[in-house]
């Protein structure tokens, strides 16, 4: 700006020379027939129209005619009267020609900034759904081209994605400063990225609709400058200032205003630069509205998101757990990646990693289902190849669900909802009582374990069919996993970012596991600092465990001839094992499920029969195990039968019971609660 008035000073300074310097040679070779020579008098105005602001295109014309009267109307003698009007009017003509096209110009001139301004201003602010960076955009805009200072304020509840208050409004309205160009400390010493809370007048505001640009009384721009530091610092300007508002309306809303001040040489706005504050205000408060329904959609979506996920991982003795989801970059942020931590009989544990295919809210909706899924298969003790061959025919059946009628298609856009569902998942049983784990896939990626003294190998589970494809099998694997072993379950959005190959990400995976970390969860932040860069463009879930397993002084085991005398002796295992855990107040408890459950195995299964009471912090577990694959059922004993009361009086007296299949029998389960919980039964 500043070099622009020097060159302008230099071109006024050089035509005026240019007039004096003609003037003096029309005089010194003066004649009564060199007319000719007047047109030195219009190049002068008709340079200065095509290249100088209008102040001093007016000079140059003035200083023209003048010149040419000088010259031709009295200091030429010889000029015949008719000849010196006809000089004298054509340059005074020229002059004022030149001054018109002066104002034309300046006028196209300012149009043409207003319009790029206005486009720039959309290229800057439009390209983003982030409330913030859109009110930072208008102010990088608008100054210094349109104003020395520009702020941009909104109500709380914008930010958030809220609804803003309903006008007209009465008292002065608090807003929040998000945006602010120079950016200048507060009186508090704040930046205005810490969103300061400023006043505005009511009737600022209640200049909507139809959006308004209203210039600011002095009496409230002092208190409004003072609210903003710097401003208030004394300047060479003598403290004039000059200021407009303009509220942001939006779908008949008040979203904020903005506050554009000039001040000093140029401390004025005119009705163009009101017309073109609001239209600024009316782009920006589009842009404001939009953020603030992404936002408000988006915060909803990640609500949903984290609200159909484990909200807190549960604190088992069996192994310490940690989880991170990131949701994808683009829609709604939800998508179908999912994990899970669900407890078992017998201090195992299940953990659960799953991915559906697709994004948004149609597979988010679909996670929620199989996630239910998976715990009700979970909850019947299922091995981990049953449990996706019945989850097999969950996606089947929800895929035959999800084919769109002629309604469906007529009430909502069917592409989003309808079509095959197909997800991948990988289900994990660990038992700490053998410190074994085992697994199964269905079309997920296998997991990683990093062994107590720092190997890390991926364990070799079969992929299996994709969840969905219905009537193939899967197979589980059976794998040691020592003590303090840390497992990685991951969904393959962890491998995809920013790697070409699969092999790529994986060897990254495992160069970031096998970083020793202080915690479980810095843990989970390094492996997701490692392989991420950003938001990803695939959802990620990532699920790492440490395993602990059961102290052997707290786990009995004995096998049981299938005699029915072995029932006293189970009884006299069970007594003298609680007398050794300082248990005596559970004895006759334990004693009675013992002897029910063991009495059930020896009438109606078949041997081996075998008893395991295992010792956990807060239960007892009574365990009873046969190779008969018969399910008892609890039944309704009449009046005189000798039999049927076992089950029932286990389950009136045991916390939980149940039944698990397994490839060679089954096991019967009774949890019974200890009056004080049991001491640190647990090694890591």
């Amino acid at each position: 700006m500043a070099a622009t008035h020097r060159l302008d000073e230099r071109l006024f300074t050089l035509l005026v020379g240019y007039i004096a310097l003609f003037s003096a040679l029309v005089l010194e070779m003066s004649g009564g027939g060199r007319l000719r020579w007047a047109l030195y008098a219009v190049f002068a105005p008709l340079v200065a129209a095509a290249l100088l602001p209008f102040k001093l295109t007016l000079a140059i014309g003035v200083l023209s005619a003048v010149a040419a009267g000088i010259v031709y109307g009295l200091a030429l003698p010889h000029v015949l009267p008719g000849g010196r009007v006809v000089v004298i009017v054509g340059t005074v003509l020229a002059c004022t020609l030149s001054v018109a096209v002066c104002r034309i110009r300046l006028r196209l001139m300012i149009s043409r900034r207003r319009l790029a301004l206005l486009s720039e201003a959309g290229k800057c602010f439009g390209n983003t759904l982030d409330v913030t960076q859109t009110a930072r955009g208008i102010t990088e805009v608008a100054v210094p081209r349109f104003a020395d200072f520009v702020s941009v304020g909104v109500f709380d509840g914008v930010l958030r994605g809220k609804e803003p208050p309903t006008g007209p409004f009465a008292e002065p309205v608090a807003l929040r400063l998000i945006a602010q160009q120079p950016v200048c400390p507060g009186r508090n010493g704040s930046s205005a990225g810490e969103h300061l809370q400023v006043s505005l007048p009511a009737r600022y505001l209640n200049a909507c609709p139809p959006v308004q640009a209203c210039s600011v009384d002095d009496v409230d721009v002092r208190p409004w400058i003072a609210q903003h530091g710097s401003l208030a610092t004394p300047t060479d300007d003598g403290g004039r200032y000059a200021a407009i508002t303009v509220p942001l309306c939006a779908r008949g809303s008040v979203l904020g205003a903005v506050m554009l001040l000039r001040r000093g040489r140029r401390c004025s706005f005119d009705a163009d630069d009101l017309f073109l504050a609001a239209e600024l205000g009316v782009r920006v408060a589009e842009c404001l509205d939009n953020a603030r329904l992404y936002t408000r959609e988006r915060e909803t979506s990640l609500i949903l998101q984290h609200s159909l996920l484990p909200r807190h991982l549960p604190e088992l003795a069996a192994v310490e757990v940690a989880s991170r989801y990131v949701p994808a970059n683009h829609g709604a942020g939800v998508g179908g990646d999912w994990f899970d931590v669900i407890p078992l009989s017998g201090a195992r544990v299940a953990l659960v990693v799953g991915d559906v295919v697709g994004h948004g809210l149609h597979a988010s909706a679909t996670m929620t289902r199989l996630r239910a899924a998976v715990r009700t298969l979970a909850d019947i003790d299922l091995q981990p190849d049953e449990l996706l061959t019945h989850l097999d025919d969950v996606v089947l059946r929800l895929s035959t669900e999800n084919t769109p009628t002629h309604d469906a298609e007529d009430s909502f856009d069917a592409a989003d909802s309808a079509g095959e569902v197909g997800a991948t998942c990988l289900y994990t049983i660990y038992d700490p009582a053998t410190s074994r784990c085992v697994l199964a896939s269905a079309g997920h990626p296998p997991p990683v374990m990093v062994a107590p003294d720092g190997s890390i190998r991926v364990i070799d589970v079969p992929p299996g069919p994709l969840l969905g494809l219905g009537n193939l099998p899967f197979e589980a694997v059976d794998v040691h996993v020592p003590q303090g072993s840390l497992l990685a379950l991951y969904t393959n959005g962890l491998l995809r970012e920013h790697h070409s190959a699969p092999d790529s990400g994986l060897r990254e995976l495992l160069h970031a596991l096998s970083r020793p970390e202080p915690s479980l969860e810095e843990h989970c932040q390094a492996v997701l600092g490692a392989l991420l860069d950003g938001r990803p463009t695939d959802d990620v879930a990532l699920l790492m465990a440490r395993t602990r397993i059961l102290d052997a002084d707290h786990v009995a085991t004995w096998d049981l001839p299938p005699d029915p005398a072995a029932v006293s002796d189970a009884r006299d295992h069970a007594s003298r094992l609680l007398a050794a855990w300082h248990m005596q107040d559970a004895q006759f408890t334990t004693e009675l499920v013992v002897s029910e459950l063991v009495t059930n195995a020896i009438r109606y299964a078949q041997p081996p029969i075998q008893l395991r009471l295992i010792l956990e912090a807060d239960h007892l577990t009574c365990e009873v195990s046969d190779s008969s694959t018969t399910t008892p059922h609890l039944r309704r004993a009449r009046t005189f039968d000798e039999g049927g009361r076992g089950l029932y009086i286990v389950a009136q007296l045991a916390r939980r019971w149940g039944t698990r299949h397994r490839y060679d029998g089954k096991t019967i389960w009774a949890e019974l609660a200890t009056k004080d919980g049991g001491p640190d039964l647990w090694t890591s």
